[in-house]
């Protein structure tokens, strides 16, 4: 076993489901609505290839983080959203997001500072 994972078993499985560059994002486009069909999410994180966002939909699918539903019709629709179960990661995700916004306050202002102490 990791040691890091007898430390800190909790925030250590939420790091390992949710981390990557990827699965932020995806949790919060699906956290903004109530469903996203896949197209759309593709069009949402542009730079994402469909080979990674279907891998990660599955990841998070396997965790019961998304709802994956297909509708039989031509041609195919599937739409994701979070189940009631994953909707328990958007206070995180949202705490994330605040402590990143006032993490890059806190370097500008920095910057600032030395950029006057530079000049000054």
């Amino acid at each position: 076993m990791d040691d890091n994972k007898g430390k800190c078993p909790g925030a250590y499985s939420t790091i390992e489901i949710v981390t990557g560059k990827w699965k932020p994002m995806i949790l919060y486009q699906l956290a903004q609505s109530e469903s996203v069909r896949f197209n759309e999410l593709k069009r949402l994180i542009p730079d994402i290839t469909q080979k990674m966002l279907t891998s990660h939909l599955k990841e998070l699918e396997f965790h019961d983080i998304i709802d994956r539903k297909v509708y039989a019709q031509v041609p195919p629709k599937v739409e994701y959203s979070l189940t009631e179960y994953g909707r328990g990661i958007v206070p995180i995700l949202s705490a994330l997001q605040n402590w990143g916004k006032n993490h890059l306050s806190r370097l500008e202002q920095m910057y600032d500072h030395e950029k006057t102490e530079i000049n000054g």
